[in-house]
C-alpha cells in the first residue's frame, strides 16, 4: 500500500471501520471510537456461535467476554479424568487473518494464561494484537521513502472469584497501545496510549426449578478509560455494555446442546463537530445513539469430543447495518480443543466475507 508521508489515522481508521461498523461515517454520531480491534470476538469458539460469550465464559476467554467467568473456573469441565476440584492452569491462543477482502496482510492474534488459586479465585494475563500492514512512504513527487508497519495492541490482567455458589464477580485492568506511524522529518509520530478498566458479573442459579444448571445470565461493562490522543486529536475507547443469557436445552451423557444470546451496546457519543464526551459521562449519554448489537448462537457437543457451531450477528443501520451468518466447529482431545470460526456475510463483496478464526485451548494441573 502507498501513502503520502503526513499518514494519518483516518486512513488507518477507515480500513478496520469498514469491517467493523459499514458506511457510516468515523465520526458520526453512532460510533467514532479508536482502537476498533478491542471489540473483534477473539476465540473462534464464540465467533463460530455469532460472537456471543458474556453468559458462557466457562474458560480462559472470559478475560475478554466477562471476566467474572473466571471465578468459575475451579475445576477441570472439559472432560477431564479428575472429577474433584483441583488447581489447574489453562492457555488460550487464536489468530485470524483480518479483512481478507482488502488483501492487506492484517492479522489478528490473541492469548491467555489462566491460573487457578485455591480458595481464592482465577487470575489471568491476555495480550491482544492487531496487524494493521506495510506501508509505503512517498513524497509530493511520488518517490518511495521508507517503509513500516502499524499495529496496535493491549496487554490485561483479569480476576475473577466466587461470592457464593452461584454468583461470581470479576475485573480487569489493561494497557493499550496504538501504532500507527512513526514519526517523520518534523512530523510526530501518531501513536497513543490509554489504560481500562473491565468490569463483569455471571450469576448461575440452583435453586430456580428446571433452570437448575441449565440457565446463566452475565454482565460485561468493558474498555472504561480515558481517549488516546494522536498527536493533536482525541479519540474515546470503545467502552461496550454486554448483557447475555444462555440456555442449556439438553443434556446427557453423550449430548450437550445450549444456546446463547448476548445484547452489546457502544456507550460513545459525538457531537456534530467531532468531539465527544469523556467516561464517566459517555456512560450516560451514549444511550443516546439509537440501537444495539444483537447476536444469538447455538453449540451442540456430542460426547464432548466433537462441537458443531452456528449464530447470527445484526446490527441496526445506524450503528453500520452489519448483519451476519457464523459457523464453527471444534474438537477436543484430552488436554486439547481446537475450534473454527467462519463468517458468511448476506451482501456480496463485504470486507468481513470468508474470515475464518483459529483457537487452540490447553489445560492441565
Amino acid at each position: 500500500m502507498t501513502k503520502k508521508s503526513n499518514v494519518s489515522k483516518k486512513i488507518l481508521f477507515a480500513i478496520l471501520f469498514a469491517g467493523f461498523i459499514g458506511p457510516v461515517q468515523i465520526f458520526s454520531q453512532a460510533g467514532g471510537a479508536s482502537v476498533p480491534f478491542l471489540r473483534i470476538s477473539p476465540d473462534a469458539r464464540s465467533s463460530g456461535m455469532g460472537e456471543t460469550g458474556v453468559a458462557i465464559a466457562d474458560n480462559a476467554n472470559a478475560v475478554y467476554w466477562n471476566p467474572a467467568g473466571l471465578g468459575f473456573l475451579d475445576y477441570f469441565t472439559r472432560g477431564s479424568d479428575f472429577e474433584d476440584p483441583v488447581v489447574f492452569r489453562q492457555i488460550s491462543l487464536a489468530y485470524s487473518p483480518w479483512l481478507p477482502q482488502f488483501q492487506a496482510d492484517l492479522y489478528y492474534s490473541y492469548g491467555v494464561y489462566a491460573q487457578h488459586i485455591e480458595d481464592v479465585g482465577t487470575i489471568a494475563v491476555n495480550l491482544m494484537y492487531m496487524n494493521l500492514g506495510l506501508f509505503q512512504r512517498t513524497n509530493m513527487l511520488g518517490q518511495k521513502l521508507d517503509e513500516f508497519v502499524a499495529n496496535e495492541f493491549a496487554f490485561s490482567i483479569a480476576f475473577g472469584m466466587k461470592i457464593t455458589e452461584e454468583l461470581a464477580l470479576g475485573g480487569g485492568l489493561k494497557y493499550i497501545r496504538s501504532n500507527l506511524a512513526p514519526a517523520f522529518g518534523s512530523t510526530p509520530a501518531s501513536t497513543g496510549s490509554s489504560g481500562a478498566l473491565d468490569l463483569g458479573a455471571l450469576w448461575k442459579p440452583q435453586n430456580l426449578g428446571f433452570l437448575e444448571d441449565r440457565l446463566a445470565l452475565g454482565f460485561n461493562l468493558q474498555n472504561v478509560g480515558p481517549k488516546i490522543t494522536y498527536i493533536t486529536e482525541s479519540d474515546p475507547l470503545p467502552t461496550n455494555l454486554k448483557l447475555g443469557a444462555a440456555y442449556t436445552f439438553y443434556k446427557d451423557e453423550f449430548n450437550d446442546l445450549k444456546v446463547a444470546l448476548d445484547f452489546r451496546k457502544l456507550l460513545v457519543n459525538r457531537d456534530e463537530h467531532g468531539g465527544s464526551d469523556p467516561v464517566p459521562i459517555s456512560l450516560i449519554t451514549g444511550w443516546e445513539n439509537p440501537g444495539a448489537e444483537v447476536a444469538v448462537g447455538l453449540e451442540y457437543w456430542y460426547e464432548q469430543v466433537f462441537a458443531a457451531r452456528a449464530g447470527y450477528f445484526t446490527e441496526p443501520s445506524s450503528l453500520g447495518g452489519r448483519r451476519f451468518w457464523n459457523l464453527g466447529a471444534g474438537v477436543r482431545y484430552r488436554q486439547f480443543q481446537l475450534d473454527f470460526g467462519y463468517i458468511l456475510t448476506i451482501e456480496q463483496n463485504h470486507p468481513l466475507a470468508n474470515t475464518m478464526r483459529f483457537s487452540l485451548l490447553i489445560d492441565w494441573r
